[in-house]
């Protein structure tokens, strides 16, 4: 007697189709990319407390490990935050590198004619992702872990801060990171908007200004802190 098949056609569920779609990783990377961005409007903004000195540079870090509380556990904030952000940058890398792969698988030949050459930004956005990729791998080791930092101690951020400014390969490294997120972000927020359906005749003008603006003054606010400890303006 033949086995009874016990198997179930088991369908995709909604989330799975909407994954393997590319309209559906488009929209993953559109909304972890706001996600990032609203981090780094917040990250740029606690930064610039460093022209205020030490005591609030150090205060405010050290009350980013109490909000919440006593609702919150100390540092439970900070750890929800990581958690989304990691949620979100791991979103966007593998969405941004699947469809990178369809978009060579389909179109296996060169074309015979070139097509209309991009815009700077948008033949960088790879290659910036990449970038801040392993920055923020660095990122986490110089002023976090204090790995990378030799001069750096535990529960000082704002002296830590200046001593990885205080070195040249620091400010390369940083500089060449925050041109590169400019570039990304003046980019990614066009195409978000497009993907989630913000963009119209009427509104793109808008958009492309706010998207410069926003590339433009995030770029400027990191950029300023080791510009500021190179020159002595903080130390």
């Amino acid at each position: 007697m033949a086995a009874l098949d016990t198997r179930t056609d088991r369908r995709p569920s909604f989330a799975g189709l909407l994954w393997g779609s590319t309209v559906g990783k488009k929209t993953a990377m559109a909304v972890s990319g706001i996600v990032m961005l609203l981090y780094l409007v917040v990250h740029m903004l606690g930064n610039l407390k460093i022209f205020f000195g030490a005591g609030d540079f150090d205060a405010y870090a050290a009350w980013l490990r109490t909000i919440g509380e006593p609702f919150l556990h100390h540092e439970w904030f900070l750890w929800i935050a990581r958690v989304v952000l990691v949620v979100a940058v791991v979103t966007h890398a593998v969405a941004a590198y699947q469809l990178s792969r369809r978009d060579i698988a389909a179109r296996p030949v060169k074309y015979a004619h070139k097509r209309k050459r991009a815009s700077y930004a948008t033949r960088t956005m790879r290659w910036g992702g990449i970038i801040l990729g392993l920055f923020i791998v660095w990122h986490i080791l110089d002023l976090t872990t204090l790995t990378v930092n030799p001069r750096a101690a535990a529960g000082h951020p704002y002296a830590n801060v200046v001593a990885t400014f205080s070195t040249w390969y620091g400010d390369v490294i940083y500089i060449a990171a925050m041109l590169a997120l400019g570039l990304h972000v003046r980019h990614g927020f066009w195409s978000a908007a497009q993907t989630l359906g913000a963009g119209s005749a009427a509104r793109d003008r808008v958009l492309k200004a706010t998207a410069n603006v926003l590339a433009l003054l995030l770029t400027a606010g990191f950029i300023s802190v080791p510009v500021a400890v190179m020159t002595g303006l903080v130390s």
